[in-house]
């Protein structure tokens, strides 16, 4: 279809396009004049994303991609609703009451009506690029839609500061049940520690095992040196109780043994002079050899007594090392016990450290909720109040009334395209080409036609002429 068809089209339907498009836009103006009017209360409320000082402690921030629509869900919600309700005191009044049983012929609570009836008509619209939110309520009365506005706000502020402290009551009494049951096991843990301590008798602490352990560590050092000094007076012993005994360095550092030895060398050399000069058998001789005999006697006992002084040297150095050696077993036994008392006093004091760090957790946060609890400052705050509006916002001729034109305009267009449809006729010269196939050769025009120019075969009334058309050169029809 060409734009010529189209427009011949309306030419042709022009009055049932023209009655269609009259009548929408008539019924839309009467039907706007008719409706009642309404007016829109306007209020706004801002949301403080910073966390109050109580609560800042723990969250860092209500800054979240879902916080201003979970805001907007609270604010339509049945429980900000209910509120409402009971602060207007909606459930009072006569008049609603009576409309009510109108409506539901008493089916359900006066409640559950005026929940659904309020939210009927509220809007909320949250900003996109701000943290303020709208709130408007659609009323006949310009009074009422203004407090309802208002009343939503205030019910809206109300019910986060509830839905922030009723928590934290109830986790305030959760908390008061576990720091109770936390501080009775912080006693008993140390009950069971002073118990221990008493039963042992002694403190345990790192300082007294630090002192045990230097003794344990010198009692080491002076039973390696006795084992030295006892291994080394064995061997003397054994030398002393050997041929080799006047070799001892006691034996031979004594100086009565020294003397006897030089008595006796200087009687040796006085009896080998006797011996030479006055033979074997001389009394002097043989008084020499009495005396050199004695002088060796005296010499042995000297060694002996010497050598028996190594022997007990030898058995005082093994029962010290006996000493030392039992000193050392005892301190080790006793290092194993005290650190066995070690352990289980640490386990005893780590459980009681432990009890007292939970039970301090549990007091600061016992005390948070408490503060939290008794928090009376919301995050939401009133921005704008709603004033009751001079202009009602709804029914809104002028813009109905230019909807309805446009689509008053398109359902005439689409009539007429629809009859046009059902009752196919030829328009213009045009559609006889299109539909036979054969070209124009004139057309006839009206009866009532006031003037017919040859030069224009087209008329604006050819659509009640006649369309006469010849057959083309070859062709064996025509019209």
């Amino acid at each position: 279809m060409t734009f010529a068809q189209f427009l011949s089209i309306l030419r042709a339907r022009k009055w049932a396009a023209l009655a269609v498009f009259a009548l929408v836009v008539v019924t839309t103006l009467v039907v706007s004049l008719l409706l009642p009017k309404k007016y829109t209360g306007s209020a706004s409320v801002v949301i403080d994303i910073k966390p109050d000082p109580v609560s800042a402690t723990i969250f860092p921030g209500l800054s979240t991609p879902g916080f201003m629509a979970t805001q907007a869900d609270i604010l339509q919600s049945e429980r900000v609703a209910l509120r409402v309700i009971r602060d207007l005191k909606l459930t009072e009044n006569p008049a609603i009451r009576e409309q009510w049983q109108a409506e539901s012929d008493g089916k359900g609570t006066l409640e559950q009506y005026l929940v659904l009836f309020l939210q009927k008509y509220l809007d909320v619209k949250p900003s996109q690029m701000s943290n303020v939110i709208s709130i408007e309520y659609k009323s006949p009365s310009p009074q009422f839609a203004a407090a309802l506005a208002n009343a939503f706000a205030q019910a809206y502020i109300a019910t986060t500061l509830e839905l922030r402290a009723d928590p934290a009551k109830q986790f305030n009494s959760f908390f008061q049940a576990q720091v109770k049951d936390a501080r009775e096991s912080l006693e008993r843990a140390q009950q069971r520690l002073s118990a221990f301590q008493q039963e042992k008798g002694i403190i345990v602490t790192d300082e007294r095992l630090d002192i045990e352990n230097a003794r344990l560590a010198e009692l080491n050092s002076q039973l390696t040196q006795s084992q030295g000094i006892s291994a080394e007076s064995s061997s003397r012993q054994v030398q002393a109780q050997g041929t080799q005994s006047d070799r001892l360095q006691e034996v031979l550092n004594n100086p009565l043994i020294s003397g006897l030895k030089a008595d006796l060398s200087r009687n040796e050399a006085k009896l080998q002079e006797l011996v030479q000069r006055l033979g074997d058998n001389h009394p002097q001789v043989q008084e020499s050899r009495a005396n050199i005999a004695e002088l060796r006697s005296k010499i042995e006992a000297e060694t002996r007594r010497v050598t028996s002084g190594v022997a007990v040297s030898n058995n005082i150095n093994k029962a010290r090392e006996g000493q030392l050696r039992a000193a050392l077993d005892s301190q080790r036994t006793k290092m194993l016990e005290m650190k066995a008392v070690r352990d289980e006093g640490m386990v005893l004091q780590r459980e009681v450290e432990n009890a007292q760090r939970v039970f301090d957790s549990l007091v600061a946060r016992q005390n948070q909720s408490a503060l939290e609890a008794q928090n009376t400052q919301s995050y939401a705050n009133v921005l704008t109040v709603a004033q009751p509006p001079s202009e009602h916002s709804s029914p809104k001729i002028v813009l109905n009334v230019l909807l309805a034109v446009f689509m008053g305009g398109l359902l005439a267009v689409g009539v007429a395209l629809l009859m046009e449809m059902t009752d196919r006729r030829v328009r213009s010269p045009d559609d006889v080409i299109t539909a036979l196939g054969l070209p124009v050769l004139g057309s006839l025009p009206t009866p009532n036609a006031k003037r017919f120019n040859p030069a224009r075969p087209v008329a604006l009334g050819f659509a009640n002429q006649r369309a006469v058309s010849l057959p083309a050169p070859g062709s064996q029809s025509g019209i």
